[in-house]
């Protein structure tokens, strides 16, 4: 009976072995979350930002336009300052929807 280890420590090495797989255990929901979002969040994220990077050239040149307009007196002002607070919302939209998020605890 010649071994290696002595008899007494097997047991202790046993239990550090079932904590260190406890431990690894516990520890894989976290590296999964800290792994990239699901296809559906990726997705929408590079939407949104394509979208804000194609729209923001329009937008600008749209209170341009309009805000030429109005000084001419083709139209009134409600035009003008009608279509920028569209336009803050519109592009404004990630940023409300975390606030009323937070907002509920969602």
């Amino acid at each position: 009976m010649n071994r290696l280890v002595p008899k007494s420590i097997i047991p202790g090495l046993l239990m550090f072995g079932r904590a260190l797989s406890v431990a690894g255990c516990c520890a894989l929901p976290a590296i999964a979350a800290a792994q990239a979002a699901n296809p559906f969040q990726t997705g929408a994220e590079s939407l949104v930002t394509n979208f804000t990077a194609i729209a923001t050239p329009f937008a600008v040149l749209a209170i341009m336009v309009l805000a030429v307009v109005a000084m001419t007196g083709r139209i009134s002002w409600a035009w003008p300052v009608g279509a920028l607070v569209g336009i803050g919302v519109i592009f404004g939209a990630p940023t409300i929807v975390t606030w009323v998020r937070g907002l509920f605890g969602v």
